[in-house]
């Protein structure tokens, strides 16, 4: 690559990172100033000295970490359960054919063209008469789950794992179950980095579903928990933002620590390779 093409190249990923970095500074912005502030023509684009005071006042007037560890509770123990259940199905659709098995596939895409919106209602009715409405299990087990995670692991699965593997795991004398914990678990590493770390962040800015099932209940997720910050009449958008600030700051944790995972492996793989 030439010089120019160089600089072309390096320039055009600065403004990609600023373009996708600017939100963030935008809602530190909101978060520190007054609402009277952010209305302001023009609006004050540097970082102001209430940061500290919003947050305080988001504190006093939701619980906020009681939702927090709601919140922790759900989107970890969901996690786990999805990277278990989607893996252990992915791993049998791509290397194993039993009668039924394509058709199983196609039905399970098929979940893909129905709105979330639309389950909501007889999901519902389910938790209701499992006596599961207003606790966490009704927000856990239903998403234990899904259909997007077993076609993603599943499609990961059939290109980087060689069916000798599974041979040599055979001729071992390995079964089902110790086959998919010793031979395919290792190399989908990469893919359920990437598969945690989207479901994490699904669970944790949930918010139709809890608000649904949650009702009446002394259990709340933080996003509902922060929708009760909006005032009937006037809402201090200064502190919802402040809110907002505080609350994804564990999504950023968990996308760095995630994300460092999922390169490290990918980059293994290739040297391997």
């Amino acid at each position: 690559m030439t010089t120019r093409g160089r600089v072309l190249t390096y320039g055009a990923l600065i403004i990609g990172a600023l373009i996708t970095l600017f939100p963030y500074y935008w809602l530190v912005v909101m978060a520190s100033n007054t609402t009277a502030d952010i209305y302001s023509a023009p609006p004050k684009l540097v970082v102001g000295g209430r940061l500290f005071a919003n947050i305080g006042q988001v504190f006093s007037r939701v619980d906020f970490f009681g939702s927090l560890l709601s919140t922790l509770i759900v989107a970890v123990v969901t996690t786990v359960l999805v990277l278990f259940f989607d893996s252990l199905a992915a791993f049998t659709f791509a290397k194993y054919r039993f009668p039924g098995s394509n058709v199983l596939f196609g039905i399970l895409l098929a979940t893909f063209v129905v709105p979330t919106q639309l389950a909501a209602i007889p999901q519902f009715i389910i938790m209701a008469h499992l006596g599961w409405v207003g606790d966490l299990k009704a927000l856990i087990i239903p998403a234990a789950a899904n259909a997007f995670g077993i076609f993603w692991m599943r499609q990961y699965a059939k290109g980087s794992i060689p069916d000798e593997l599974l041979e040599a795991a055979r001729i071992d004398g390995c079964g089902f179950f110790r086959t998919y914990l010793l031979v395919g678990l290792p190399v989908l590493r990469p893919g359920l980095a990437f598969l945690g770390i989207f479901t994490f962040v699904n669970v944790w800015n949930d918010f139709l579903w809890p608000l649904v099932v949650l009702i009446d209940s002394h259990h709340v997720t933080l996003q509902v928990a922060l929708s009760q910050l909006n005032g009937l009449y006037v809402t201090d958008y200064s502190v919802v933002m402040a809110g907002t600030l505080v609350a994804i700051v564990p999504l950023i944790i968990v996308f760095l620590f995630g994300a460092r995972h999922f390169i490290r492996n990918i980059a293994a793989g290739a040297l391997k390779g």
